[in-house]
């Protein structure tokens, strides 16, 4: 018979967590993710009352989130509802978009810390002026040899997207930076 037992994007049946002095690295296994896009020229939705941000920056209403990828197009969160068809509660909620279900494409991994940690974290991860990945924001760049997001939804806390299947080396490369401060 199959086993279907789920595990998260690093393998375990819970999701991973380290300690590092005063921070903390999780793998965020609840995190529900669907992309959005709009037909050009037409007005952008308001899903579960979100508005949709510009370049460069995200927006917060928990459990729901969004950030912007391109023109036309955002990636839309759910804190803790990976297990949903979130995909479908996005499309209820935002008529005539195009909607695309990602939350099994992505590993969401969280950390949080004092301020000062953080931002000291974020020089060492990423090429970015710190203007770019202040709270607030939320960004695609390069991380070692992949491409992740950066998203910044508060003061001491980043959360990194990167690829599930490259969720091992994304883990690696936090878990090596924090034991490095």
């Amino acid at each position: 018979m199959t086993d279907l037992t789920p595990i998260t994007a690093l393998g375990g049946s819970a999701p991973r967590i380290a300690r590092f002095a005063d921070m903390t690295l999780s793998e965020n296994a609840g995190l529900a993710l669907a992309s959005l896009s709009m037909p050009r020229g037409a007005a952008p939705p308001a899903p579960f009352g979100l508005a949709l941000p510009g370049p460069g920056r995200l927006v917060a209403a928990p459990p729901y989130g969004a950030f912007w990828m391109g023109p036309d197009s955002w990636m839309v969160s759910g804190e803790g509802l990976a297990e949903t068809d979130f995909a479908a509660a996005l499309a209820a909620e935002a008529s005539g978009a195009r909607i695309t279900e990602q939350t099994d494409g992505f590993a969401a991994f969280d950390i949080a810390g004092p301020e000062a940690g953080i931002a000291a974290l974020l020089e060492r991860l990423v090429n970015l002026r710190p203007e770019a990945v202040a709270p607030g924001c939320g960004t695609r760049t390069g991380f070692e040899h992949m491409s992740v997001f950066i998203l910044r939804p508060a003061p001491g806390r980043v959360t990194l997207l990167g690829m599930r299947s490259a969720a091992a080396s994304v883990w690696h490369g936090l878990e090596t930076t924090l034991g490095r401060l």
